[in-house]
């Protein structure tokens, strides 16, 4: 049972379970959570007795427990009721929560960059995003922070650093630099909710959401490209089992695909995250152009020329295949409309962050096997 709260407390408490309120009730009804709506909620009074705050404090904990953090995301970046006030009122609620587990360090992570995303400028630069500028964004949820690090958080800036530096999204999700993120967070134990190290975790989160859109943007251009050399050899179909998809994919399809996939990366949520298949499907792009599966015209494969070996170096230059990676699990394919070919996306060096995420880096369980590191001590 939540413990009960002091006098001075009733309103404050009050007035923030109101606002969450309906925000919880949709969630509820989203994924089915069986939980009981709470009358003293219902009841539409302005201030009930400290018996009353403490039954509804008492259902928001029980719903906190039943809400997972990827269902928390999925919601915020689709439902209308994901605005600002609401990202500060969830932030206000879940730090000051008693409980500093994993459970609450991963949603106020997801919450913090969510609510930084809202209110940076859509096209700040990656340069202008210095603790400092963060510090101050953050201001209404943590209020004046002292900008003086520990050197553990130090870690997040060579994360960033190596994150950078990778190629392609494959080289990002299989070659370790996510769980070297997730380790840092991880080690830091409650030490993750000193008001520097939110800080820092947030704009690590939120440049690392900007590597992820660029790599994204760049497989996405890399299979568009694919798909018209394969098309100028006279090829129609492709093997991309591999990718989820059928031996005999229509060409024209696939670039239909990558449009809705376009679309979906640059606005909101959409169920499937098909980050599994989009590096796949490259890499059978790139396989097809070198001639190394199955590809047809409406007849039989076509031999592999030299041109088409050069056009496969270009294409997966930056791919570095990675056999022993984990197998993809099937994934929810995008629907897509018939009509005229998708558009090759344009490449920008400035991401616009001024839309819902769709995914979260640092909290996506199927791509960071946790290590279950023992806390770290600040140093």
């Amino acid at each position: 049972m939540t413990p009960s709260l002091p006098p001075q407390d009733l309103a404050a408490q009050w007035t923030t379970a109101r606002k969450l309120y309906p925000l919880y009730v949709e969630l509820a009804r989203e994924f089915v959570i069986d939980l009981p709506p709470c009358a003293d909620f219902e009841s539409g009074e302005e201030q009930p007795d400290r018996e009353g705050v403490e039954r509804a404090v008492e259902w928001l904990t029980q719903m906190d427990k039943a809400i997972q953090v990827y269902q928390l995301r999925q919601f915020l970046q689709t439902s209308a009721l994901g605005d600002q006030p609401c990202m500060l009122a969830l932030l206000q609620h879940f730090l000051a929560q008693p409980a500093k587990d994993g459970f609450a360090r991963d949603k106020v992570d997801f919450l913090l960059v969510q609510y930084f995303s809202q209110v940076a400028p859509s096209r700040l630069d990656d340069n202008d995003v210095d603790v400092a500028y963060v510090a101050q964004s953050l201001e209404p949820v943590l209020g004046e922070v002292e900008l003086k690090a520990p050197v553990w958080l130090n870690a997040l800036e060579r994360v960033i650093d190596s994150a950078r530096r990778c190629r392609s999204l494959n080289e990002l999700l299989h070659g370790g630099v996510l769980e070297q993120g997730r380790k840092v967070k991880t080690q830091a134990g409650e030490l993750f909710f000193l008001p520097i190290a939110l800080v820092a975790f947030t704009r690590f989160g939120y440049l690392m959401r900007r590597v992820f859109f660029r790599l994204m943007h760049d497989d996405l251009n890399a299979i568009v490209d694919g798909l018209d050399q394969l098309e100028e050899q006279g090829i129609a179909m492709l093997d991309c089992r591999r990718a989820q998809f059928s031996a005999k994919e229509p060409i024209v399809r696939l670039r239909m695909i990558c449009q809705s996939w376009k679309v979906m990366f640059q606005a909101e949520y959409s169920s499937g995250q098909p980050l599994r298949m989009l590096v796949d499907l490259r890499a059978s792009v790139a396989d097809a152009l070198a001639g190394n599966v199955a590809a047809e015209s409406g007849g039989t494969s076509p031999a592999p020329v030299p041109a088409a070996k050069a056009a496969a170096a270009r294409a997966g230059a930056s791919f570095n295949r990675t056999e022993s990676a984990p197998k993809s699990t099937p994934l929810a394919q995008p629907e897509v409309a018939t009509g005229p070919a998708a558009p090759k996306i344009e490449a920008k060096s400035d991401v616009d962050d001024s839309s819902p995420r769709e995914f979260e880096v640092s909290g996506a369980p199927e791509w960071e096997p946790d290590s279950a590191s023992p806390p770290g001590k600040q140093k």
